[in-house]
């Protein structure tokens, strides 16, 4: 088994393995499916999101006796998964979600992709057919860990019950550590119902899994040197950071150096917005001064990130001066996309420390970095190009001046969830994050209906904070029945809909590339309407489907927001209610698009300010 991930992390506890020191063994004569409850006391695992079915029914009955796990009944599978990665995402433990065979299991595959991508820690346990029908098509027979193969860290089909405390416990282990990930546990409906014994510590046995946490010395040094040596240095920070629980280390790096930090989408939070040294986000829609800090550096200090494509443009023209220091715990990240002068393989939490280490002792030497001039320069595109939008001249409310006052207006530890499209771009830039695992979304595979389920499952996981869902309005149509689950389990999340009647990110492309034509788009009209919408209405005035009702049907208190001057009237509303879930449709302006943009397939050097704004960066004096 080979590592797959950027970042480590520090997993839950869990009883102790064959791996460390030895408690004494309990054994119990139970069925599989009591030994699989057992198991996920013992990992640790207090939250299970899922839904019951044939071949995992087995399972459900046991876990009515369990005084340890919480099971939440889903109304979809893939909110399931989902809600897992919210959980595991705010907690930093393992996220849990249970599925049945067949298209039960194939409804996590999206939320296993999705957290194979972002490397989140997740075990889904799904059932399957009996061990003797498995491969002759029987009811509700899918081979599930085929399918997931290539999107899971590791997978199990479990066919003899003995097996089964021994595949929990690697499970979680192989999930929560090295890069964390996904792993499915499959397991035959007749291994659960068989009777057997339950041992407890199992004996675990995972020879090829090794994951490397202790950066090499001698790469180490060089790349302090490299640092100090250097004129416009650049932290690049990713998730991998977080993942670590390496934060702490990242603000004593980075003052130390007084280097510029740029955190990616998956790193927001890993180092304060608010800092002097914090140049925003990079990538496609990320802060000029980031997008062009990069572009201009001849050091690259990248810690935890893997040189995405919406990070780097298009890759032979990302960073043409730079020299790289790349870490990570994943060996595959290094040098997949982009040459590294330095490669560290190595625990970011490690990696950071002893480079706290190595750059003090350059220090000492005498050998300090002067980035006077690199400052001047970043300074000097902060101020000329910030962050910002225009309010629409008609009065109506702007996306950005929404998400802006949620955030300003919601308790310091808030917790926020993301769909993905516009929204999520004006959820990176338009709300500051000062805490890790405050900012929760979906990075790499962009899947759409992520923020309800994710944002459901943070709140499970940490009951005690809020937690806000900024969700878009095609978004919210894919997993908005999740609201229910909300409801009935007492999970009082916040949804905020960005409600522009459209698909915002696929039309913002259509505006800029397809001459205007908006095909299949518009959300709030069919094809016999004559496209007769105006702000989320049909033809006639009527919202198709009206948000307020349909979250009232699902037990939420619901609101709608029109006009600026209710904004934070209906905001401070919505924090003041805690026992139930509160959704307010937010009408906003259908023309607010995202910027910057760099348009895809173009070189970073292309990066746009606003709309027909190219930054003028006096490239004469550059270089």
């Amino acid at each position: 088994m080979t590592e797959q991930a950027s970042g480590a992390h520090h997993p839950q506890p869990r009883a102790r393995t064959a791996g460390g020191p030895q408690q004494p063994a309990t054994v119990e004569h139970v069925t599989g499916a009591q030994s699989l409850i057992r198991s996920l006391e013992e990992v640790g695992a207090d939250t299970v999101f899922g839904i019951p079915g044939g071949a995992i029914l087995p399972a459900y009955d046991p876990m009515m006796d369990s005084s340890k796990v919480r099971h939440v009944l889903v109304r979809h599978e893939q909110g399931a998964g989902h809600a897992a990665a919210g959980y595991a995402q705010a907690t930093g433990r393992v996220g849990v979600c249970m599925a049945t065979s067949g298209p039960g299991a194939t409804n996590l595959v999206t939320p296993i992709a999705d957290a194979h991508m972002d490397s989140v820690p997740l075990v889904a346990i799904t059932g399957q057919v009996a061990s003797k029908a498995i491969g002759t098509d029987a009811f509700q027979e899918a081979d599930i860990c085929g399918i997931t193969m290539p999107i899971t860290k590791h997978n199990f089909l479990v066919t003899d019950p003995t097996e089964i405390p021994r595949t929990i416990a690697e499970a979680f282990h192989i999930a929560a550590t090295g890069r964390p990930g996904p792993v499915l546990v499959d397991i035959a409906k007749d291994a659960l119902q068989a009777q057997t014994t339950f041992t407890w510590p199992p004996h675990t046995e995972l020879p090829g899994y090794r994951p490397v946490t202790k950066p090499h010395a001698k790469q180490i040094r060089e790349a302090a040197r490299l640092i100090v040596e250097s004129k416009r240095p650049v932290l690049y920070v990713g998730g991998g950071v977080m993942k670590a629980g390496a934060t702490a280390e990242l603000k004593v790096l980075a003052e130390l150096t007084g280097a510029p930090v740029t955190t990616t989408l998956m790193a927001l939070g890993s180092f304060p917005d608010s800092h002097p040294q914090h140049v925003g986000m990079p990538g496609m829609h990320g802060s000029v001064t980031a997008v062009t800090a990069l572009q201009k550096s001849d050091l690259l200090i990248t810690l935890g990130a893997r040189f995405d494509d919406r990070v780097t443009g298009k890759l032979d023209s990302f960073a043409p001066y730079a020299k790289v220091v790349h870490a990570d715990i994943d060996p595959a990240e290094i040098g997949k996309n982009r040459a590294a002068d330095v490669p560290i393989v190595g625990d970011a939490r490690e990696v950071i420390a002893d480079l706290i280490v190595a750059v003090q002792a350059e220090h000492d030497a005498g050998h300090r970095g002067d980035y006077t001039a690199w400052w001047k320069d970043l300074n000097r595109w902060r101020d000329t190009y910030p962050l910002g939008y225009d309010l629409p001249d008609d009065g109506s409310l702007s996306p950005q001046q929404v998400i802006e006052r949620i955030g300003k207006l919601a308790p310091a530890d808030t917790i926020y969830a993301a769909g993905v499209g516009q929204h999520q771009m004006w959820a990176a830039h338009f709300i500051g994050y000062e805490q890790p695992s405050t900012w929760l979304n979906s990075g790499g595979a962009g899947t759409m209906g992520y923020a309800v389920p994710a944002a459901m499952g943070a709140k499970a996981g940490q009951p005690d904070r809020t937690v806000w869902a900024i969700d878009g309005d095609g978004c919210f149509q894919m997993t908005n029945q999740e609201l229910v689950t909300c409801a009935l389990n007492n999970i009082p999340i916040k949804v905020a809909i960005i409600n522009n009647g459209a698909l915002g990110m696929v039309r913002q492309w259509q505006t800029l590339f397809y001459n205007q034509r908006y095909s299949n788009t518009v959300l709030h009209s069919g094809p016999e309407s004559n496209g007769l919408v105006t702000a989320g209405k049909a033809s006639g005035g009527t919202r198709v489907p009206d948000f307020v009702k349909l979250s009232e049907a699902m037990g939420c208190v619901a609101m709608r927001c029109e006009d600026p001057a209710e904004l934070d009237a209906v905001i401070a509303k919505a924090n003041a209610i805690n026992d139930r879930p509160v959704v307010i449709d937010f009408i906003v302006h259908e023309d607010a698009q995202v910027w910057p943009m760099v348009a895809a397939g173009t070189s970073n050097d292309e990066v746009m300010a606003a709309r027909g704004v190219r930054p003028d960066f006096g490239d004469n004096e550059d270089d």
